[in-house]
């Protein structure tokens, strides 16, 4: 079925050349800012007003928008102790400490600025000692390859060598750069066997020093592994390998991509105490199949098992999810676009452009794939066949996802997760950067009211399957009837894999005109069992990012949320801590926690929550 078209309309905003036209000079300096290129928030301080007329809102809004995108320099060589400035730290707060990967760069000294996916990683810490009741904090950016070649530390100067996969360069070689993967590290963090590793979603984790945030180096996860006989390779040969076997050592010998690329998220199985993890070839970009192999370790990071799944679909995993006897991919369909492989083998648009997303079907695949071979609980059915869910979604990010049988073997799979349409989703767009002008445009973000289900918003995907594993029923609907655009969804880690009751997102108010659905400033926890939902709102011109939760006793929202605070207004950013049982009373409001003004960082993108012991 062909995908029929469709046309997006944007919440209206100034283009930002007429935005001198529109506001007056007091408001704003004469020399306006480029969009994601401040170098240091403490030199180019922009006063914006608290609050402003209605018809001005858009010019604000615009603003606010691009200091959530401020580079950020500085790094602290020492911890620092914040300051409360609302509530206290509880004295049961466990102690610990909260990773926050995410890009602290845009732009370089020579022109060229990036997409916020391609900004070099900058780890933030915040170490909470809860006997002390006080909060340390600490920022490095992760010294990866790309890092080092680009940032000179003798003159504090950068010049961006690396293209990266979402961004053209201005001021660097276009024409003949291959230096497309760059590994900047900043998309989610990880402690795990005595090691602290920031991940990237192309290459080798890089461990981080967890006392300083020092970096020790790439650390190979996944391809000193291979030592499994091709005979458990889940798939079949045919001409496709060839293509793979010709593609390999163009793409490793001249592109520098790693034979597999280990994916950003990963999952922890809290009963088993095991990490796993998944990769994917790097030839797979470029054919129409997807190779997937997915590695179980012990607390000591011993590989336990590890099995490499051939599916006949080009897709596009980001995030997925695991039960007790299945991994789950939720498959994003891709294709490969010509023509935008021609302009990005010149450097003349970004590598994403090689890509666009396939909306030829109507339904969804959802791959149910044997976790444990011997498991014969799991039926006979062929797993190569994929579940269609009924509704044509792009999976974002999965909140949890677990299993139940009954006594007679049949079984019911649920799916928590945060989805979008095919029709909003664009590898160009996202978080509103244009490669041509290096900008952000928070109108893509940001469509009309009445469009919601365009927009990411949290789903639950429902399968119900026979005792021989053969799908009876699949049903996708909007989580808890919640339909406000939301992400990054995450439950007590404790639960993780298991039936859940609760699930926290980051979601959007929608009382600002110009900025109804993102950037977030919400939280909300939703009552699975008793279909409630109930929010926390950082209130006006602050926004949120992921929420973090920090278990401290045996009951499922027995714990705290920490999620950072943005208020871009004043340009500052706080550590919040929320009561889970309180959210949607007035004092589920804990403590906040200041970060020093010259510190104030960027959007940060996945967390993690360390317990001291």
């Amino acid at each position: 079925m062909q995908a029929k078209p469709f046309h997006i309309v944007p919440a209206g905003f100034h283009s930002p050349v007429k935005l001198l036209q529109l506001h007056q000079s007091s408001l704003l300096p004469m020399k306006l800012p480029r969009a994601i290129s401040i170098s240091n928030p403490a030199d180019n301080h922009v006063s914006v007003p608290l609050t402003v007329p209605d018809k001005d809102d858009s010019i604000t809004a615009f603003w606010d928008y691009q200091f959530l995108f401020v580079s950020q320099r500085l790094e602290t060589a020492e911890p620092i102790t914040l300051h409360v400035v609302d509530g206290a730290i509880p004295p049961d707060f466990p102690s610990g400490t909260y990773y926050l990967a995410g890009p602290g760069l845009f732009n370089d000294d020579h022109g060229s600025t990036v997409h916020p996916l391609d900004g070099h990683g900058y780890l933030r810490a915040f170490s909470i000692d809860g006997v002390a009741r006080e909060v340390k904090f600490m920022a490095r950016y992760v010294k990866t390859e790309a890092q080092v070649e680009e940032h000179d530390p003798v003159t504090d100067t950068w010049q961006f060598t690396h293209r990266g996969p979402f961004s053209v360069l201005k001021g660097g070689k276009k024409l003949g750069n291959v230096k497309v993967m760059k590994n900047v590290a900043n998309t989610s963090v990880l402690r795990w066997g005595g090691r602290l590793l920031c991940l990237w979603e192309g290459g080798d984790p890089y461990e981080i020093e967890s006392e300083t945030l020092d970096t020790i180096g790439s650390f190979n996860v996944i391809n000193d592994h291979d030592w499994l006989p091709e005979a458990e390779k889940k798939g079949t040969a045919d001409l496709l390998d060839v293509a793979a076997r010709l593609l390999k050592p163009v793409l490793h010998g001249v592109f520098k991509m790693p034979p597999k690329r280990l994916l950003s998220h990963y999952k922890l199985d809290a009963q088993r105490n095991r990490l796993l993890t998944i990769s994917c070839n790097a030839e797979d970009m470029l054919l129409p199949r997807s190779n997937f192999t997915f590695y179980e370790f012990d607390s000591d990071f011993k590989l336990l098992q590890k099995q490499e799944f051939n599916i006949p679909d080009h897709l596009m995993i980001h995030d997925w999810a695991f039960s007790d006897a299945h991994y789950i991919l939720f498959g994003n369909r891709i294709k490969l676009d010509v023509i935008g492989s021609m302009t990005a083998v010149c450097g003349l648009s970004p590598m994403i452009s090689a890509l666009s997303v396939n909306p030829s079907k109507s339904t969804s695949p959802i791959y149910l794939l044997p976790r444990f071979p011997s498991d014969k609980s799991v039926g006979h059915r062929d797993w190569r066949v994929p579940v269609e869910a009924p509704s044509r979604k792009w999976l974002l990010h999965v909140g949890n996802a677990f299993e139940v049988k009954d006594v007679h073997g049949n079984s019911e799979i649920q799916i928590q997760a945060c989805a979008c349409s095919y029709q909003w989703f664009n590898f160009q767009k996202l978080f509103g950067y244009n490669w041509q002008s290096g900008k952000l445009d928070p109108s893509s973000m940001n469509v009309k009211q009445g469009e919601n289900e365009l927009l990411p918003h949290l789903v639950q995907i429902s399968i119900n399957l026979d005792s021989d594993g053969n799908c009876q029923e699949c049903c996708m609907e909007n989580l808890n009837q919640w339909n406000k655009p939301s992400d990054f969804p995450i439950i007590n880690p404790d639960f993780s894999g298991n039936k859940n009751a609760y699930i926290y997102t980051s979601t959007s108010s929608g009382t600002r005109q110009t900025l109804p659905h993102f950037p977030f400033d919400m939280v909300v926890k939703l009552n699975l069992s008793g279909k409630t939902s109930n929010t926390w709102s950082a209130g006006a011109r602050r926004f949120i990012g992921e929420p973090i939760f920090v278990p401290k006793g045996t009951e499922e929202d027995d714990g705290y949320i920490l999620v950072v605070e943005y208020a871009v207004s004043i340009q500052r950013c706080y550590l919040v801590i929320l009561d889970p049982k309180r959210i949607g009373e007035t004092d589920a409001l804990v403590a906040r926690l200041e970060v020093p003004k010259h510190l104030n960082f960027p959007l940060g993108f996945h967390g993690f929550w360390a317990n001291s012991n």
